[in-house]
């Protein structure tokens, strides 16, 4: 009976699992080639999954609200009208390619039952879990016996490494048979962190009891995944802060004399964030190690230049599309790739890879009133540029006949630095140059 396994594809940058939000498709169903099968999400972007194969969904391995990692075999559809499985084993599967199914790098799975379930263990294990065991020499007994944290206590990625990190100086904790995990420590990875760091920070979360009257909102699932992200980020690089104000009333001028040809032109508006996008892509080409992300000991310089737009979704969540090669792309084209990414966040309707390849971060505080702020980087990369609110105020111009006090626009830039690899010299100097750019901005520029 000819089967095809259906993996969970690689869904992003950094991204190494996704929750199963629905299933389309119901375990005896007839599914056709790239019919919508499954509907998942990760901390980035919810996406339907369409099938790699024509057949009968006969087994499904992730239940809804079930986490998979990336590589999984989450579905095993028969390509010869075979019977529905009903049991975990799953006899002469046939690995769809590696092009519509890419997986993580030691995490082939030759079968159902020798990867996911350990050698004599009834035990699950995903492959990523597997991958990282078998790497680290880490025997069988040795991961029966840790504590899992995941659904129905299975082993996550993130238990697996605590286990690594504090391998052999506290002893194992026994894992337990039924009992739903304590929420006692969170074991935050220190990733891309050099030799002689700890790989591990545990943080003990306060427990915080209810008082009369409180209302107890649960975090939804994008949320969580932005909290342990923001965590992960503060933990991994310190951060330091450089603040600049702008002088940007040439840009107010230009903006106003030409929005509205634009719009009856392209049939788009101009805003002010692919102005300050195309100010900041040039900083980042006299400033390139600003566009890096550290590995270990090493030092990653990026080739492209693609900026990341953090985005207010109407849900309060945040997201992150990316303007892909942004050096490349005139101001018109800028303002179309803004303006569209913007609409398909806002719609839910981005891609994953809208939303893959960031090497710098923008983020507009100002379109919530502020006129600064202190973004946290955007793992992995090493720099965010947070961009104020423009504020008339009374400024000191400098003339040939003396100085005077007059009204300009201006807006403070804030950007947030990895210290590890960029020092306050070159953070300073990379948004002082983003500020002259937009400073010296022509108000007689054509589109």
């Amino acid at each position: 009976m000819a089967q095809v396994e259906i993996r969970l594809p690689k869904m992003g940058e950094s991204v190494t699992e996704a929750t199963i939000t629905n299933w389309l498709k119901n375990v005896g169903d007839n599914v056709d080639m790239d019919e919508p099968l499954v509907e998942v999400a990760t901390d980035k972007v919810d996406n339907e999954l369409p099938s790699e194969a024509k057949g009968t969904l006969v087994k499904i391995f992730f239940e809804k609200d079930q986490v998979a990692q990336v590589g999984d075999v989450i579905a095993i559809i028969s390509t010869d009208g075979g019977a529905v499985v009903e049991s975990t084993s799953a006899p002469e599967v046939v690995s769809t390619p590696a092009t519509t199914a890419p997986v993580v790098q030691n995490a082939v799975v030759s079968s159902v039952v020798s990867s996911v379930v350990a050698a004599g263990s009834n035990k699950f294990y995903s492959p990523l879990v597997r991958s990282i065991a078998d790497k680290e020499g880490i025997s069988g007994s040795e991961l029966d016996s840790i504590a899992g944290t995941g659904q129905e206590g299975r082993v996550t990625k993130k238990d697996i490494l605590a286990f690594v990190a504090n391998r052999g100086s506290q002893p194992v904790a026994v894992a337990p048979v039924a009992s739903a995990p304590a929420p006692a420590a969170v074991a935050t990875p220190a990733m891309n962190t050099p030799t002689g760091t700890a790989a591990f920070l545990n943080v003990k979360e306060p427990v915080v009891l209810p008082m009369p009257g409180d209302e107890i909102i649960e975090m939804d699932r994008m949320r969580k995944m932005i909290s342990d992200h923001m965590v992960m980020s503060k933990h991994v690089s310190p951060h330091v802060t450089s603040f600049v104000e702008a002088d940007v009333t040439n840009i107010v001028n230009w903006r106003n004399k030409v929005k509205k040809e634009f719009e009856k032109r392209e049939g788009e508006s101009i805003t002010f964030t692919p102005i300050f996008m195309e100010a900041i892509a040039k900083a980042i080409k006299d400033f390139p190690m600003i566009n890096v992300a550290v590995n270990g000991n090493q030092i990653i310089k990026r080739k492209d230049i693609n900026l990341g737009m953090a985005t207010a979704l109407p849900s309060g969540n945040l997201i992150v599309p990316v303007v892909k090669n942004a050096d490349r792309l005139n101001l018109t084209g800028l303002a179309k790739a803004v303006n569209e990414l913007a609409r398909n966040a806002r719609n839910n309707k981005l891609k994953p890879e809208d939303i893959q390849g960031g090497t710098y971060t923008v983020t507009n505080v100002g379109t919530f009133g502020n006129v600064m702020g202190t973004p946290i980087i955007n793992q992995p990369q090493v720099a965010i540029l947070a961009l104020g609110a423009i504020r008339k105020v009374p400024a000191v111009i400098e003339t040939p006949e003396g100085d005077f006090i007059g009204i300009r626009q201006k807006m403070f830039l804030s950007h947030s630095y990895d210290h590890r690899v960029v020092d306050g010299s070159l953070g300073g100097m990379f948004v002082r140059r983003v500020a002259d750019y937009l400073e010296q901005f022509d108000v007689n520029r054509e589109l």
